[in-house]
């Protein structure tokens, strides 16, 4: 370089500047880019393995998810098959009789059935509802069991506005009685 002249060393220097900044230029306008598409490419295909893995662990567990509907499907048509239907009012009444049968509980006041109507309890329920009133005594704890085994064996009634009170002794017998009164809410099978 000590050869060189002076013209020839900044000639020398000129092209080797030039030649970073071409270098430069092609590494931030066209490698930089192309690696970020290829980052990119592969986040879109690591994305696209796990849906594909999804996709296959769902067609693996359909058998068992069709198992499934099915048993959700049968008990759900025995749950409607419970449910009212027809003339409500004798619905509610016939099942009330008949299940009060095995219970110490009296039940002689019955209201006009209210319904059916859209449910209050679920907004864009499948059911309707209907409500009817109910009256009578027990002794506490035949009116307590009777309340119990009756949610339990109709998942879809339900009690509102339980009201409990000492019942006017009459007789001595009849002092621990308490009358009852109790609003019975009911789905309501839609019509096929």
């Amino acid at each position: 370089m000590k050869r060189l002249s002076k013209e020839k060393k900044n000639q020398l220097a000129l092209v080797g500047m030039v030649t970073a900044i071409v270098m430069a230029g092609l590494w931030f306008g066209l490698i930089s880019v192309q690696q970020n598409k290829a980052a990119k490419i592969s986040r879109d295909c690591e994305a696209a393995e796990q849906k594909l893995t999804l996709v296959r662990k769902s067609i693996q567990d359909s058998e068992q998810l069709a198992a499934q509907v099915a048993e959700v499907a049968a008990k759900l048509g025995k749950l409607e098959a419970g449910m009212a239907t027809g003339d409500l009012y004798s619905w509610a009444i016939n099942s009330l009789r008949q299940f009060k049968t095995p219970y110490k509980v009296e039940i002689p006041q019955f209201s006009q059935i209210d319904g059916p109507k859209d449910t209050t309890m679920l907004a864009g329920f499948p059911y309707q509802q209907a409500t009817l009133t109910i009256g009578g005594t027990a002794f506490f704890y035949d009116f307590g069991r009777f309340l119990a085994d009756f949610e339990n064996a109709f998942p879809y009634i339900r009690v509102q506005n339980l009201q409990l009170e000492p019942m006017s002794a009459m007789a001595s017998n009849d002092a621990e009685k308490l009358t009852f009164r109790m609003d019975i809410i009911t789905l309501v099978k839609p019509e096929a």
